[in-house]
């Protein structure tokens, strides 16, 4: 089973975000910001993180920076999605340059979600 971690701090999304994700069979783990998200990846491994930008303590910019930069290569390496009710505060090559494998927008779309899922965990 697929491993997702979604770091959201508004509880509806990450409920929701949840919901979707386990019907389709992946397993969720929910953290609320970039802090939380380094801390979790230091004792299990995901096969995606689903990461809003707007978070409070450790922003998504921030963290994506830290963790491309981590020692350890698969975890620097773990497909990253940014999502954002603010994409027009950033560019798709913003977003790539940043780190970010893509980037989904606020109302999420979850069909939209699902399928990017899917793809960065074949």
């Amino acid at each position: 089973m697929k491993k997702v971690l979604v770091a959201e701090d508004s509880s509806v999304i990450q409920n929701l975000t949840k919901k979707i994700l386990q019907f389709q069979n992946y397993e969720i783990k929910g953290v609320k910001n970039g802090k939380e998200v380094l801390k979790t990846l230091e004792n299990e491994t995901f096969d995606i993180i689903l990461m809003d930008i707007n978070m409070p303590q450790m922003d998504g910019m921030q963290c994506i920076k830290e963790l491309r930069a981590h020692p350890n290569q698969a975890v620097a390496s773990i497909p990253v999605v940014a999502i954002t009710g603010n994409a027009k505060n950033y560019t798709e090559e913003e977003f790539k340059q940043a780190g970010f494998t893509g980037y989904l927008c606020k109302p999420l779309d979850f069909d939209k979600l699902v399928d990017t899922v899917k793809k960065l965990t074949q």
